[in-house]
């Protein structure tokens, strides 16, 4: 079975902050699997993990956000 999470659940196992999340969904340089239907919470799984995994890690490395996003819809 696969793992869903929530914003504040992905924010958990990441460290990333729910803001930054919600910064990066809207920069496009993550995609929500969907949402609750009676919430409409967005929920994640783990290639979202993975994929926040490898942002943090460029921005480490010092790249720009802008150079993130050209080499995520590159």
């Amino acid at each position: 079975m696969k793992n869903i999470y929530l914003v504040k659940d992905l924010s958990c196992v990441t460290g990333v902050s729910v803001y930054t999340i919600k910064y990066y969904l809207k920069l496009g340089l993550l995609k929500e699997l969907g949402r609750t239907c009676q919430s409409n919470y967005r929920y994640f799984n783990d290639s979202a993990v993975r994929q926040l995994a490898k942002i943090r890690g460029w921005r480490k490395q010092g790249i720009s956000i802008e150079q993130i996003q050209s080499r995520i819809k590159g």
